[in-house]
């Protein structure tokens, strides 16, 4: 039997975007809802770390659809 997981890619969907697509991949990959993986995202901005240069390595990483 496979992990529903494996069987979801990794990719930046073409659409459903908003600036670069990669909540929306992110969102797709774990069965999330796209808004819901940016509203994490914009919340975990005003805590301290590497988020923005997170999201623009996978950015660079992630293949688009």
């Amino acid at each position: 039997m496979t992990s529903p997981l494996r069987t979801r890619s990794f990719s930046r969907p073409r659409h459903n975007r908003r600036i670069a697509g990669v909540c929306a991949g992110l969102a797709q990959r774990f069965g999330m809802r796209p808004g819901l993986v940016r509203i994490l995202f914009v919340v975990s901005c005003l805590l301290p770390g590497p988020q923005i240069l997170i999201y623009l390595a996978l950015w660079a990483l992630m293949p688009s659809e």
